[in-house]
């Protein structure tokens, strides 16, 4: 098996171009394995993102969640 490399650029444009393809990833990987599965991996990301003790990253993580769960429903 060959080694792939998922470096990251260390700009913040392509950082957040890449965080949105993970996103829009993450969706569609919802879609496709039906709606009470992904209900529940819904469910359990809203249960980690109420266990961040940072009040900064638990908020940015829940509107991820948002974003997700929004682009699911369409």
């Amino acid at each position: 098996m060959s080694y792939i490399d998922f470096t990251t650029s260390s700009t913040p444009e392509a950082l957040a171009t890449e965080v949105a393809c993970l996103k829009a990833t993450l969706t569609l990987i919802l879609k496709a394995i039906g709606q009470a599965d992904a209900g529940k991996v819904i469910i359990n990301l809203e249960r980690f993102a109420a266990q961040i003790e940072d009040p900064a990253q638990a908020e940015i993580f829940q509107n991820s969640i948002q974003q997700i769960k929004h682009g699911y429903r369409q």
